[in-house]
């Protein structure tokens, strides 16, 4: 399996370099795909991208220390035996407690010196940690939170050797038909740690690929945003590609989310989750709409750490 994935990637990068007109007469296209291909692999491999990801240590209601001491509740990497505070779980948020101590005096939160305060979760700016190479913060999944650990040095960061792809292929992008449900469907969104999360589903994408016509159900937050998310699995994961599934994102609807329309779905960006990287990742599940009997082959290969 490992020859075949490897010769898939020469293969790619032979139709990026011997055929750039691939797409017809728009070499720009080639161009623009390769370009976000290199800053998908870019933004994986930041300081704070997924390969840096080490650790997720779930909190539990009450007081969870926190340190390198072996009697830490959530015990980090790191030099010595010491407690570097207490994170307070209770019904109206999080707090950061001073430890009998003190907080370490290389212990910063948002950028300053660690005191006791409100403990943000989640959204776009949430309370940071750091301590040398460490940073962490709290995420909440369904009615559970986490301590989201990444570590600039991390091993899978450092060793990191680049994506494979299957070579780009035209009739894989594709403009599809956008039928909103007369009103967005909330579900309850699986994850790979058994998490149920709540999503919409305010439509389906239909088309026609490999002579079957084919339905996808995209996942939103809130009807406000300007991006879709489509969680597939096809007849190439576990094989050549990420056994649960990969990741399409996409732009909205021509008219909307609510109006009849098309939508652009261009699986040459079929792009693996991030627990293809880290152990320590929430990634969602797919939908049983979108475990297609079809192969896709095109995006994304499997990584091989």
């Amino acid at each position: 399996m490992m020859r075949r994935t490897n010769l898939l990637a020469v293969l790619a990068l032979l139709a990026f370099a011997v055929h750039p007109g691939a797409f017809g007469q728009d070499q720009s296209y080639a161009s623009t795909l390769q370009q976000w291909r290199h800053e998908h692999a870019a933004s994986l491999s930041k300081p704070d991208g997924w390969l840096a990801v080490v650790g997720l240590e779930w909190l539990k209601p009450g007081d969870n220390t926190f340190g390198t001491d072996p009697g830490d509740s959530v015990r980090l990497q790191g030099q010595g035996n010491a407690h570097w505070g207490i994170i307070r779980v209770a019904q109206d948020g999080l707090r950061l407690i001073a430890p009998a101590g003190g907080f370490p005096a290389d212990l910063e939160v948002d950028g300053h010196a660690a005191g006791e305060q409100e403990i943000v979760v989640d959204g776009p700016k949430p309370t940071q940690f750091t301590l040398g190479t460490l940073t962490f913060f709290a995420i909440r999944r369904g009615d559970q939170t986490a301590l989201r650990v990444r570590d600039s040095q991390a091993p899978a960061r450092l060793g990191f050797h680049g994506l494979q792809w299957y070579a780009p292929d035209p009739s894989y992008k594709i403009e599809a038909e956008w039928i909103p449900y007369d009103a967005p469907k909330e579900v309850n969104i699986q994850n790979v740690v058994g998490i149920a999360t709540k999503g919409l589903v305010p439509g389906v994408a239909r088309f026609k690929i490999q002579d079957q016509t084919i339905t996808l159900e995209p996942t939103v937050q809130s009807l406000s945003g300007n991006s879709l998310l489509f969680v597939i699995r096809d007849a190439t994961s576990g094989k050549t590609t990420y056994a649960a599934s990969r990741f399409l994102h996409t732009g909205l609807p021509d008219h909307g989310l609510l109006k009849p329309g098309r939508i652009l779905l261009d699986f040459n960006r079929l792009e693996n989750p991030p627990c293809a990287f880290t152990p320590y990742a929430t990634c969602p599940l797919p939908p049983d709409s979108n475990r297609l009997k079809v192969a896709l082959a095109v995006g994304e290969l499997r990584y091989d750490h």
